[in-house]
Parts: structure tokens; sequence; C-alpha cells
């Protein structure tokens, strides 16, 4: 008998998507592992080692597509985030 293959058909579920990422700091490169919240977009994050107030880089959505290892929650599922 051959290896069978899953084939998904349709959207993705929540239980599919990362719900944590690691945001790094582009001025001092701390890191911290963050939940991510999927029914809001997070505009801000204060970075816990120098205090700077980081914000989305222009074209994304929320801090976590621009400085997470993992973008957000509506990225990942390919839907319209914080609309």
């Amino acid at each position: 008998m051959k290896d069978a293959t899953l084939i998904r058909i349709g959207a993705m579920t929540m239980s599919d998507l990362m719900h944590e990422s690691v945001l790094t700091c582009p001025k001092c490169s701390f890191a911290s592992a963050e939940s991510m919240p999927t029914d809001a977009c997070q505009f801000f994050y204060e970075c816990e080692g120098c205090g700077a107030t980081l914000k989305p880089n222009p074209g994304d959505c929320c801090v976590f597509c621009s400085f997470g290892s993992v973008k957000c929650p509506p990225i990942q599922a390919k839907r319209s985030c914080c609309s």
C-alpha cells in the first residue's frame, strides 16, 4: 500500500495557525516570545530591552508582521487583517 498524502481543501482553522511569535527589537535586538491576539491587530509594542515603542513598518498591519518570527493569525490564514 502506498503512503497517502493528506490534502487540505478550504481555509485554515484557528488551530492550524501559530499563536506565538518572537518579537525582535530593531534598535537593540532584544527578543521576546509573545502571544498574538487573534481578533485584533497590535499596533504598538514597548521593547523590554531598551524601552522603544515599536510600530508596524509601512505596508504591515501590526508589529508581529514587521518584527515577529511569525506573521499575525489573519495574515497566516491569508485573510484581511484589521478590517
